[in-house]
């Protein structure tokens, strides 16, 4: 194969109510990193039937091109026609490289993709580097159940193609090139051969859905949590916050919460504004999703708890006392 005949960075842009998703503005911007040391073009991709919001929010997004497909078929995600589409432009620009979110859709259309272009597919990726020497992207990604980390590369086939967890990157600073050009492809999808019709939505109000990837606040907890009725407080102190419950694997393992809200290799990977970790004793397993947090606070009971190393603030001392004291000056200050 020659790499040769394959070029620029492709970013799948999943749409929200029309709006990018975060993981997809986070992708552009580690995407133009890799663009500029590579010398290529940084292209989004939209496939929507009302994609003229989108557009203009990616064009402030630091990208040089943007490629639109637009239906109604597009209307609502279904893996067939989104699978087609993409199919389609990849077999015709040939991209060097396609970045997708590690999201439900982005986790079924990749493998698909990649089977249809007969390349490799890489999930779930926390890491990206691009080697100048060999011109490939070298994809890091939690293995053996998030016991260590491994790197894989897709050395003889084109194009790269993975999904890549949100949170693990800062979204694409806001900035608008000069004269982007903007594509439009007439791409339609056979309907006989969309096997799936979307019928309609209803939003789940289980608290288990809470998306702590999108929370500026995070109340952490992990081993020093000894039954579920403990987890009372931390909630309390996270609501007065207006933040989310987080959780180790050991408390995913006993069945106190759910793996949705569970941070680390074999979870999430999150970067709010604050994170106050409870009991957590910081093994590489959970601090590796969460040490972009702007500020962590660390709870700990043990002062040579690796937690501390990563902890812009230190409080050696009983969770179950420092937080009910938190909590009481917190309703102080809001005269609660």
């Amino acid at each position: 194969m020659d790499k040769s005949l394959y070029k620029n960075i492709w970013v799948y842009v999943e749409l929200t109510e029309g709006k990018a998703a975060k993981v997809s503005l986070e992708l552009l911007g580690e995407a133009r990193k890799i663009a500029d040391a590579s010398g290529e073009k940084l292209v989004a991709v939209i496939i929507s039937d009302a994609a003229e919001k989108a557009i203009d929010e990616i064009s402030n997004a630091d990208v040089d091109e943007i490629i639109v497909v637009q239906g109604q078929e597009y209307k609502h995600y279904s893996t067939d026609a989104y699978t087609f589409a993409l199919t389609q432009l990849c077999k015709k620009y040939n991209p060097s490289a396609l970045f997708m979110g590690a999201t439900d859709n982005g986790k079924d259309m990749a493998p698909r993709l990649s089977a249809r272009l007969d390349t490799g597919s890489i999930a779930d990726t926390t890491e990206l580097y691009y080697n100048p020497e060999t011109k490939d992207i070298e994809w890091t990604k939690p293995a053996f159940g998030g016991n260590l980390m491994a790197t894989i590369v897709c050395e003889k086939s084109r194009p790269q193609i993975g999904t890549i967890r949100q949170g693990v990157f800062k979204a694409a600073l806001p900035v608008k090139r000069d004269n982007i050009n903007i594509i439009r492809e007439k791409i339609s999808t056979p309907l006989e051969t969309i096997r799936t019709i979307f019928k309609n939505y209803t939003a789940n109000e289980s608290t288990d859905d809470i998306k702590i990837e999108d929370a500026e606040v995070i109340v952490a907890i992990g081993r020093g949590v000894k039954n579920q009725e403990q987890i009372a407080v931390f909630k309390e102190l996270a609501d007065l916050l207006g933040g989310a419950i987080a959780v180790t694997r050991p408390i995913v393992d006993c069945g106190w919460y759910s793996v949705k809200c569970q941070v680390g290799q074999s979870g999430k990977i999150v970067s709010p504004k604050l994170y106050i970790a409870c009991g957590i004793s910081g093994a590489v397993q959970h601090t590796a999703g969460m040490t972009s947090s702007d500020v962590i606070i660390a709870i700990n009971s043990d002062k040579s708890a690796p937690i501390f190393g990563f902890a812009d603030y230190a409080v050696v001392g009983d969770m179950f006392e420092v937080v009910p004291a938190l909590i009481d000056e917190i309703k102080a200050l809001k005269g609660i």
